[in-house]
């Protein structure tokens, strides 16, 4: 697995759902499959199935958060600079056919959250703005076609 860029904030979001996993879930999880067993014939036993399917995602996702963990490499926001777009700035951009502005933090797949504005650093839009410089104007390729946009203003 490569290297994963994310803040403090995102590393300590992902220890505390690991943290919920092995300490809530898991001991429910397994409450519920010994209940389940002991209601006698596990061949028809839907619950113990449903149980058992609930662990097997459960222990998925707990190896997938430790997988992030161990490759995650944190990101000093002291380094962070605002003269061209990197991770972890917030760009505000306007979209030259419309003029509508819009503005976004780029910041990790492991972080990325569009409620937040928080897009993905691999994500069309964030490759398409990586580098440029407040008043370029890009043009970037997207699922449904090409858009145009400015860079209005690069900050952390």
């Amino acid at each position: 697995m490569a290297v994963i860029y994310m803040t403090e904030e995102g590393y300590n979001k992902i220890l505390a759902e690991i943290n919920y996993l092995e300490t809530v879930k898991r001991p429910d999880i397994s409450a519920q499959i010994a209940e389940a067993r002991d209601k006698g014939d596990l061949s028809e036993n839907a619950e113990y199935d449903a149980a058992k399917d609930a662990q097997g995602i459960m222990e998925a996702k707990l190896a997938q958060l430790k997988g992030l963990i161990i490759n995650a490499r944190l990101i000093d926001e002291s380094q962070v600079r605002t003269d061209s777009v990197q991770i972890m700035n917030k760009v505000r951009i306007r979209n030259i056919r419309n003029n509508s502005e819009m503005t976004y933090t780029l910041v990790s797949d492991s972080e990325a959250n569009l409620k937040e504005a928080k897009i993905s650093v691999n994500t069309p839009i964030a490759q398409g703005l990586m580098g440029k410089k407040v008043g370029d104007k890009v043009d970037i390729n997207v699922p449904s076609g090409v858009m145009s946009f400015e860079i209005m203003d690069i900050s952390i």
